[in-house]
């Protein structure tokens, strides 16, 4: 019956014009239409769905030809391959455009010959080699996890900081058990250690020794920072009081008073003595003078501009590839341009 009615619908159509092509159109429509009752659901391919697409977007009368489907179909079809052609067009990589290769191998190297630098390390040092990267950047090329950012110093008397230095003493077990007691002495200006020592009986006399060998001639500064430690004793109140530097000693169980202090020696232990296991004190004397030699003409640090110390220039790229130089053992490394 449906297919009957089919073929009226289409009998005028056939008898207006186009006698050929419009008899070949109402038999393929009449064979859908007895197709539809009896067979199973049809199923479409993509080239099908392409084809319907095409007289959705080109001929106003689609809808009417319509048999095995519902024009809603039809639509949803045409929003889908809008989606796809739009994401096709917009294929590749978002973002930034990616850093030239050579730059990128260069930052992975860092990352692997240094294990324990964060990514603001890296950042700092590639800046010094002329390449400027923001540190989202270096993070996409680091092949391992981010440690979480170091905290900030409380700076102490800033506008007087040339003026200022602060000493401490830590210890360091020995394989054998012993307990060294390494004496510290910084300057606050550029975080420059000027003098340590290592002992194994510290005493007040020996503490006003050290003192007079880290500031000789008029290099003594106006105010020393230290804590109430027993070790210091009135021998070395009245060695500083001969030397013209006034005493700040901090409160009681407040390690953050003498902050840079603390910050070094904790740096010290992250950086040197966490990997490695101390035989004696020359041995000790000579892991300390290898890293502080690093810390002072290579190191970089956040508080000094992304810069060591001693001031390093900037390395621009035109001055040719770059160079790894191991430092305290390999266990750090300083970079420098061929030329």
């Amino acid at each position: 019956m449906t297919g009957f009615l089919v073929l009226l619908r289409h009998l005028r159509t056939l008898l207006a014009g186009r006698a050929s092509l419009v008899a070949e159109n109402l038999a393929l429509r009449q064979q859908l239409a007895v197709l539809q009752p009896k067979a199973p659901k049809p199923m479409l391919s993509a080239w099908d769905r392409v084809f319907w697409i095409i007289l959705l977007r080109w001929f106003p009368d689609w809808k009417s030809w319509l048999i095995i489907v519902k024009p809603e179909t039809v639509v949803r079809w045409h929003r889908v391959g809008f989606r796809l052609f739009w994401r096709w067009k917009s294929r590749g990589k978002p973002g930034r455009p990616a850093i030239p290769r050579d730059v990128q191998a260069l930052i992975c190297r860092i990352a692997n010959e240094n294990s324990l630098w964060g990514i603001p390390r890296i950042q700092a040092e590639l800046r010094l080699l002329g390449h400027d990267l923001p540190e989202s950047t270096i993070a996409k090329y680091v092949q391992r996890p981010r440690k979480p950012p170091s905290q900030s110093w409380k700076t102490f008397l800033n506008n007087h900081a040339a003026s200022v230095a602060a000493i401490d003493f830590f210890t360091v077990p020995t394989v054998t058990f012993r307990n060294l007691y390494v004496f510290l002495v910084l300057r606050h200006d550029r975080r420059r250690t000027v003098h340590f020592a290592v002992t194994e009986q510290p005493h007040a006399a020996w503490v006003a020794q050290q003192l007079k060998e880290a500031f000789p001639f008029d290099e003594a500064p106006r105010y020393l920072i230290r804590d109430n430690d027993g070790i210091y004793g009135l021998e070395v109140s009245r060695c500083l009081e001969s030397m013209g530097v006034e005493e700040v000693k901090t409160a009681p169980h407040s390690p953050w008073q003498n902050a840079f202090c603390e910050r070094v020696i904790g740096t010290i232990r992250r950086e040197l003595l966490d990997h490695v296991i101390v035989l004696n004190e020359r041995h000790l004397e000579r892991l300390l003078r290898d890293y502080l030699d690093y810390y002072h003409t290579a190191r970089c640090h956040r508080s000094l501009n992304a810069n060591s110390p001693d001031r390093r220039d900037i390395d621009p790229p035109d001055k040719g590839l770059v160079n790894s130089i191991p430092m305290v053992g390999g266990l750090h490394h300083r970079y420098r341009r061929a030329g």
